[in-house]
């Protein structure tokens, strides 16, 4: 137990029995806490103020995320070690349209959606913005706090070195030997999606029907096939370098210069969470320097990672064995992404079916 945690307990320990209310005075600690405020400083002071609120309250519920996912196996072993909080998972599999769509059910008291998601169900949540708001670049954040980038990553080709080459680009894709799968349905999963959306970029630019074109091309040629027959595989780049990880000689990753689309999620509370201070516990812990670093290590790209990097936190060994970027990345904007999931709806079976 950290000593921040021991005072922490201590001061329950000192109110226990007291009746005291998460918006009641703390004895000796200031004004009341405000639960449900939207900063650290307006609602609780001090991070002492907060987990101690959230401790009162014992419980966190999170829903769709899956422990192999961004790590977050170990992400959320290391909050409930911190703070003694229960974690309860529901529904890690969960997209971020069902978290949503089951929330009213599941009750969760926080997110992890895509950026898509998140914009269009802004009005859900309840705004907060954590200490490290300002390292979290503007264009992937909501001006009022409702949502805020945690973590992002490249499309990526991930292959077998044995079997093919390295490819240089989507295009390559379409040379003989390859077996290419994406990572899912385009028209269910946001990953394939986004694999037939890299595919289409053109200097920058989406383009659906090329994308699409290249899948159909490859699916006539019987070279369209599952992830588990496959030996390319379309997903992002921290799922394929986590494979590659396990097995360096089987398995290699590479982001096409040419196509460099990149994509974030993000985090909200929900406006109904049962457990508001731990959600705001969390959402600090996730933007902490150990949060964030602990993303990368899970292979993805922290929010706040330019930041950590010119302040010194940033963890740089694990930092250089991320698959490396051609560049900023292409973020798709909404009407873009509509437009594209308009087209592939459309086309896709007429195309690969």
């Amino acid at each position: 137990m950290t000593v921040r945690t021991c005072a922490a307990v201590a001061a329950i320990l000192a109110s226990a029995g007291c009746g005291a209310s998460p918006s009641a005075e703390q004895p000796g600690s200031g004004p009341p806490v405000n639960v449900h405020a939207a900063s650290l400083k307006e609602g609780f002071g001090t991070m002492e103020r907060l987990v101690q609120a959230a401790q009162k309250e014992g419980t966190l519920t999170v829903v769709g995320l899956p422990r192999d996912w961004a790590n977050y196996g170990e992400i959320i072993d290391a909050f409930a070690e911190e703070y003694g909080i229960e974690v309860k998972q529901l529904e890690p599999g969960a997209s971020s349209r069902r978290a949503l769509d089951t929330a009213a059910k599941l009750k969760p008291d926080v997110f992890d959606l895509t950026l898509e998601e998140a914009v269009g169900a802004g009005g859900r949540f309840a705004p907060y913005k954590v200490q490290g708001w300002l390292d979290v670049p503007d264009h992937v954040k909501d001006p009022a706090g409702a949502w805020y980038a945690a973590y992002g990553g490249y499309m990526s080709i991930g292959y077998d070195p044995r079997a093919v080459p390295a490819p240089a680009s989507f295009a390559d894709l379409a040379k003989p030997g390859y077996k290419v799968a994406l990572d899912g349905d385009p028209l269910r999963s946001q990953a394939a999606f986004s694999g037939v959306m890299a595919a289409s970029l053109r200097a920058g630019s989406p383009q659906p029907q090329q994308g699409v074109a290249l899948f159909a091309r490859l699916k006539q040629a019987g070279q369209l096939t599952s992830p588990a027959s496959a030996n390319t595989v379309v997903t992002w780049d921290h799922v394929n370098a986590a494979r590659e990880a396990r097995d360096s000689a089987a398995w290699k990753v590479v982001i096409p210069r040419d196509a460099p689309l990149g994509a974030f999620h993000v985090q909200a509370i929900d406006k109904a969470a049962p457990h508001p201070a731990a959600a705001r516990l969390w959402q600090e812990f996730l933007f902490s320097d150990q949060g964030q670093n602990l993303f990368q290590k899970g292979w993805t790209r922290p929010a706040r990672g330019e930041a950590m990097l010119m302040r010194g936190t940033l963890d740089t060994e694990q930092a250089s064995k991320l698959p490396k970027a051609p560049g900023p990345p292409v973020l798709l904007t909404i009407p873009q992404t509509d437009a594209g999931k308009t087209y592939v709806k459309k086309q896709w079976a007429k195309s690969t079916g």
